[in-house]
């Protein structure tokens, strides 16, 4: 079911002039990290406002995943929700529970931040100290609650301005794709794409429709287009970082009581059998800086595929190295082989390097193959939730 109403702030046919939309391939200089199975770029609200902003005024394409810990639990089950969020360019901590996890495995997270946070961050900024204004679209949500929140935006007559929205009611994916849909989209001009939908519809309905969508970024943001309507309340900021938030949204949204139950659970068992006992095997076997800088990263382009050959111990420590191989292994646009025979050694870091190799082969159909991995260091994969990994794409 479609429900047409949907406002544009001004006539389809305004003249707004804009470079043309560019779609980047895969970036293996972002500084990520593998967290249950998950890459999750190293930056703090500032840093992730900025790249935001940056992408938007470049018109570069910019698909932004705020997990939390409900999203990582549904991506350990469920391969195509998973391989939304691989397939981001841009993927921050939106949980508490997930940077107690990421401290309790050494990783350099200090903050979360949370989809609502960064769209107030980017509503803010907008047209000021130099920073273009930003022109927002809300798809999904409640009858009446996107008029709402575009009201509620425009009335402040700041730097962000809601150009339209929509609600789709609750049909499937397929149903809310229609040319229609997308050209009512393109016709706003928007920088920003807020998708209100539940999670996983929310990033398979992005994913699907990105390379049509004539917009910079775009995100699935369930809660904001309430908190921004003011139909639910936000937790005070004390309560969001003792990680309590979950009560607080239980106390808004009773319905939700189950779900956060749910993940309660799993979160104790992942404890246990996963993030516990990586924690414990990080700081047992320690590596020395030598076996980092004796480390193999080696590319060998042959006629019909892309070999990365992997000796040593590889992780943060020697990253760039990675890094450069797979830019090469990705140039070649052959199918990706990565031979792991003499491999003792892989951290939170060049997992979460790999993952984006990873997903730009499965974006793009292209196979990949993992060869030679020890037990040793199978079991390292699978401490990170990264066993996927070894699976072949053809």
């Amino acid at each position: 079911m479609t429900l047409n109403d949907n406002i544009l702030v001004e006539p389809a046919s305004a003249a707004v002039s804009r470079p043309a939309l560019t779609n980047p391939g895969p970036d293996f200089s972002r500084d990520v990290y593998c967290i249950l199975g998950l890459p999750f770029d190293l930056v703090n609200l500032q840093q992730a406002t900025a790249r935001m902003h940056q992408a938007a005024r470049e018109r570069r394409r910019c698909f932004l995943s705020t997990p939390n810990l409900n999203f990582v639990i549904a991506c350990l089950k469920d391969r195509q929700f998973r391989s939304t969020v691989i397939q981001s360019n841009l993927s921050v901590i939106d949980g508490m529970p997930i940077v107690w996890i990421a401290r309790a495995l050494g990783l350099p997270f200090t903050e979360r931040v949370s989809g609502s946070t960064l769209f107030d961050s980017l509503r803010m900024t907008a047209g000021k100290n130099g920073v273009d204004p930003m022109r927002i679209y809300f798809f999904g949500g409640l009858p009446g609650v996107g008029q709402q929140a575009c009201e509620k935006i425009n009335a402040d007559k700041g730097g962000m301005l809601a150009v339209g929205y929509e609600t789709p009611g609750f049909g499937s994916v397929e149903e809310m794709s229609t040319p229609e849909t997308i050209r009512r989209i393109n016709d706003s001009h928007p920088d920003f794409l807020v998708v209100a939908l539940n999670a996983k519809k929310g990033q398979e309905w992005v994913q699907r429709n990105r390379d049509d969508l004539d917009v910079a970024l775009m995100g699935h943001l369930g809660a904001v287009i309430n908190f921004v309507a003011g139909t639910v309340s936000r937790a005070p900021r004390w309560v969001q970082k003792s990680g309590l938030e979950w009560a607080w949204r239980i106390k808004e949204e009773p319905a939700l009581w189950r779900r956060y139950w749910n993940d309660g659970r799993t979160l104790l068992q992942l404890l246990a059998t996963v993030v516990l006992p990586g924690a414990l095997a990080a700081r047992r076997h320690s590596v020395s800086a030598a076996r980092y800088d004796a480390a193999q990263v080696d590319v060998r382009l042959e006629s019909d595929r892309a070999q990365l050959v992997l000796g040593g111990a590889i992780g943060k420590p020697n990253i760039d190295r990675l890094r450069s191989a797979l830019a090469q292994v990705w140039a070649k646009g052959a199918p990706v082989a990565v031979e792991c025979s003499a491999l003792d050694h892989v951290d939170s870091a060049a997992l979460g390097t790999l993952i984006l190799l990873y997903g730009a082969c499965a974006a793009t159909q292209r196979p990949w193959t993992v060869t030679g991995v020890s037990p040793v260091v199978r079991r390292q994969f699978e401490l990170h939730c990264a066993q996927y990994l070894l699976e072949p794409l053809q």
